[in-house]
């Protein structure tokens, strides 16, 4: 009987939905690791079964893509930037709009959630030291780090798992996603400024460059280097995760910066999340009711193929368990997506983030560090800019999907 893997797997989401459970200190990772337990515990799964689950390339390029980030972490390049940004001359809406094209920017090269996590909790105290309100400005970097996290395959966890998975052209997907990416951006500045403009009346304070963050300019410059190389290495006929590893490698042999404090910066529970998501969705894959679902999802048509089924999908799915969680689901229950379905899963997916608080796990690292920082961002904060900007730019991620041949509808 599937009786306890079936249970498991809906446990394990509805555990992805809630975030936490009563009573208990578990997170959504520790929710995973749970889960994994009981179906090794109960023999539903062995070691061996579990090792093949697990996708070790999507892991692996997790990886290097984060020790990459590591390098501009460790250089100071993101605190510089977010210093630079809140200090910046101007009014309050160039400030926001410096803040949008900055966190959408670093986001389609280095991973959101790191991006956001570096980011926030300067923007916060530098836009608070100049008399400002801080919600706004915060609401439009993690509005525009999703945003901008769409237009590339290693922008974003769920990207680069959908890349993995269908082998996409990482050159093709910039074509096809970089320029909704780019104009969603200039939506989430017009819905911010719509809906905050009270806030962002308000004229600041003077700049005050006293006190900006150290940066290492040689281990900035390597840093790009090794972006730029990564860029070569992706157009070569090489594994995505080889070559990605191959420039962790290299940046971690380093006679500046050591090799500990670079993978301390990796972030350990997405990749333990991812992991354990992998072996959880997998062993409900191979139940009956699996086979079953994707039986009548075929037959009544149902597959998430045109954008008509995607959209509702992504945009449920998204902010009740969370995109990277959704996106592994859809995944391992969908047999033969075909490339374009699967860009418009990745493009529709991300934006959907921005909907409510828990719609990205880089909402969640920005309420986090905001609350760190001394600013409360609430579940309607981010709902009232978030859920006008998100129903815009999936319109015109739509309309961008279906005039390019990537989806019907």
């Amino acid at each position: 009987m599937d009786t306890v893997v079936i249970a498991v797997f809906l446990l394990t989401y509805l555990g992805m939905g809630f975030g936490s459970v009563r009573g208990l200190k578990l997170d959504r990772t520790g929710i995973a690791v749970m889960a994994v337990v009981v179906l090794l515990v109960s023999g539903k799964v062995s070691v061996k079964a579990m090792g093949s689950s697990i996708d070790v390339s999507t892991l692996l390029l997790l990886f290097a893509l984060m020790i990459v980030s590591a390098q501009f972490q460790l250089a100071g390049v993101y605190g510089r930037v977010a210093a630079r940004v809140a200090a910046a001359s101007g009014s309050p809406r160039r400030l926001l709009a410096l803040v949008i094209v900055v966190a959408g920017g670093l986001s389609a090269v280095l991973a959101n959630d790191v991006v956001c996590f570096a980011m926030t909790p300067i923007i916060a105290e530098g836009i608070r030291r100049r008399g400002l309100d801080p919600r706004p400005y915060l609401l439009g970097l993690v509005g525009a780090a999703n945003a901008g996290s769409a237009a590339t395959l290693i922008g974003n966890p769920q990207n680069i798992l959908i890349g993995q998975v269908g082998g996409l052209n990482f050159w093709s997907f910039l074509a096809a996603c970089a320029v909704p990416a780019a104009l969603s951006l200039g939506v989430v500045y017009l819905a911010v400024v719509r809906l905050w403009r009270r806030e962002l009346a308000a004229m600041p304070a003077d700049p005050d460059l006293g006190d900006l963050p150290d940066l290492n300019r040689w281990q900035a410059i390597k840093g790009i280097g090794a972006l730029a190389l990564l860029a070569l290495l992706f157009a070569a006929p090489l594994p995505r995760e080889v070559g990605a590893m191959v420039i962790a490698g290299l940046l971690l042999a380093s006679r500046r910066m050591s090799s500990r404090e670079m993978i301390g910066l990796v972030d350990w529970h997405l990749l333990l999340l991812f992991a354990c998501l992998f072996v959880v969705t997998g062993a409900f894959a191979d139940t009956d009711l699996a086979r079953h679902w994707v039986e009548g999802l075929a037959e009544h048509g149902l597959f998430p193929q045109t954008l008509g089924a995607m959209v509702p999908l992504a945009l449920a799915a998204s902010n009740t368990i969370g995109n990277v969680p959704a996106v592994m689901l859809i995944l391992a229950v969908w047999p033969t997506p075909d490339p374009g379905a699967l860009t418009g899963l990745a493009l529709l997916s991300t934006l959907a983030g921005n909907f409510l608080l828990v719609g990205s796990m880089a909402n969640i690292i920005v309420a986090e560090r905001a609350a760190f920082a001394g600013t409360r961002l609430s579940f309607a904060d981010f709902a009232r800019a978030g859920i006008p900007m998100t129903l815009a730019t999936m319109a015109l991620a739509m309309v961008w999907l279906w005039a390019g041949g990537w989806m019907g509808w």
